[in-house]
Order: C-alpha cells, then structure tokens, then sequence
C-alpha cells in the first residue's frame, strides 16, 4: 500500500478536482464566465507534460553519464508519456479558445504556435530513434536531441509568448490568473489539481516503462 501511495493520491485528487472543478464558486468575469473551470483541467495536464518533459530530459542526461540502455529506456518513456499528455492538453485548450476567442485555432497566438511546434519537435524524437538500430549510437543521439528538444520546448512556450503579444494569461502583457482571479476557492482545487495529474504522469510512465522493460528483455534473448 505504501509503495503504491501517489497512485492513491492522483486517483483521489484527480476525482477530487474533476467534481470540485464543475461545483466549487468561481469569480464572475467579463468572456471567461464559466469556462474560467477549465483552468483546473487544462493548466495542470500542461504542468503534468512539463514534469514528464523535464523527467525524460533527466535520464538522457543519464544515459549520456553511463551510457545505460536502461537510462535511454527510461528517457524515451518519459518523453512518450509527455506526448500523450499534449492531446488532452491541447484538446482542453481549443475547447477553451473557442469560447473565450471565438476560434478552436488561432496562429496568431505565439504560445499556440509554440505548443505545435513542440509537439512538431518531440515527434521528430520518437522518429529520429526508430531510425536507429545501432543501441548505442540511438542512445547518444537521442539524448543530445532530447535535450535540445526540451530546451526549444521551453522557449517556445514559456519564454517567446512573455516578449511577445499572446492572448494567454500571464503572457505578452496580459495579467496572470493569479494576479487577478485566482482566489482562495480556486486554490484549493487548483493545487490538488496540478499534484492529481503530476502523479497521474508518473503513473503512466511506471507502467510504460514496465512494458518497455520487459519488450527489451524478450527482443534480448
């Protein structure tokens, strides 16, 4: 039971916010109105995909140190679980723009933009390591990418989008959520909300890794 404790954790939170997040009381704002709730949905899965990001960026570091096939494993698993998490994250997210912006899509917004291009970049990560036979070369070169990868990631969706006009919260000028409407009742489902779906990746990611463990063992006998 205790091993398995952040299971119990996200299972609960992520029920915890789901109901939470449709009933709790929220600040009566200009075009926001009630898809404000979204923000305990669509924010925490992005949270949760930086944190798997961030994860698999950590062991191709690793493995590029000991040059482990396990650490490469390790890395690649990571980054996949994160990619899953970009379809509810962006799928939220249009959901979102489409009631506030009026559009499901709009390239004029950098972040936007930035999130496709992402997305575009890890794809290449997944392809560029199916591309190589050779386990050690892939494990080189998938690193040296995966850290190139998560450094673009985090320019193109943390660092453009604040020098340059973008219709997100806390971005290009605009005021962050938490600046102006993020209040006590928010918070308490908020947070839960981030921690639910962090676990929740990790959750993920044991039981990818446990799959790609034992496919490796098979193809090595």
């Amino acid at each position: 039971m205790v091993k398995h404790w952040y299971k119990i954790v996200a299972t609960l939170f992520i029920l915890y916010t789901i109901f939470a997040g449709l009933l709790s009381p929220v600040p009566r704002l200009d075009i926001l109105n009630e898809t404000i709730r979204n923000l305990f949905y669509h924010v925490p899965i992005w949270f949760a995909l930086i944190f798997m990001m961030f994860f698999s960026l950590v062991y191709s570091l690793i493995a590029l140190r000991n040059n482990k096939i396990e650490s490469d494993i390790k890395a690649k698993d990571a980054a996949l679980v994160g990619f899953f998490m970009a379809l509810p994250g962006i799928a939220t997210g249009c959901l979102w723009a489409k009631f506030t912006w009026g559009t499901w899509w709009t390239f004029e917004d950098p972040k936007l933009n930035g999130v496709a291009v992402s997305v575009l970049i890890y794809a290449a990560y997944f392809i560029l390591r199916s591309s190589v036979d050779d386990e050690q070369k892939r494990l080189k070169l998938a690193a040296v990418y995966n850290v190139f990868a998560f450094v673009m990631m985090m320019v193109f969706i943390m660092v453009l989008p604040r020098i340059q006009d973008s219709l997100h919260p806390g971005n290009g000028g605009n005021p962050a959520f938490a600046k102006y409407d993020l209040d006590s009742n928010m918070r308490l489902v908020f947070y839960p909300a981030v921690i639910g779906w962090v676990l929740f990746s990790y959750w993920l990611y044991k039981i990818v890794n446990s799959l790609s463990n034992i496919q490796y063992k098979i193809s090595n006998e």
